[in-house]
């Protein structure tokens, strides 16, 4: 099961596992309108080609999702969808993963 929390993120439950993913924080939020979908159809877009359903690929797709969905908000409609490419998706991914990846030392 997926929430969505809008801009506080998505919560994936799988089974006994739990993952938490951050919505990306932007600058301006210029319209929110689309972005679940968009979210939505980055999600089921990374499982349909990867056809794979584990939970590991699973955060993957909220991660897409997540992504898709960021670029989503920052123009009108779908106008900043259409201005994007790989280049770009793949680079607003790496920032999330930046962003919930870190190293921490246990004393």
């Amino acid at each position: 099961m997926i929430i969505k929390k809008g801009e506080h993120g998505a919560l994936l439950f799988h089974g006994e596992k739990v993952f938490f993913a951050p919505a990306l924080p932007l600058e301006e939020v210029f319209d929110p309108t689309g972005a679940g979908d968009t979210f939505a159809g980055g999600f089921i877009g990374h499982i349909a080609k990867t056809k794979d359903i584990s939970f590991e690929n699973m955060k993957t797709a909220i991660i897409v999702g997540s992504a898709m969905a960021s670029f989503c908000v920052e123009k009108f409609g779908t106008q900043r969808l259409r201005e994007i490419n790989k280049k770009d998706i793949d680079a607003r991914i790496a920032e999330f993963v930046q962003l919930v990846n870190f190293d921490i030392e246990l004393v």
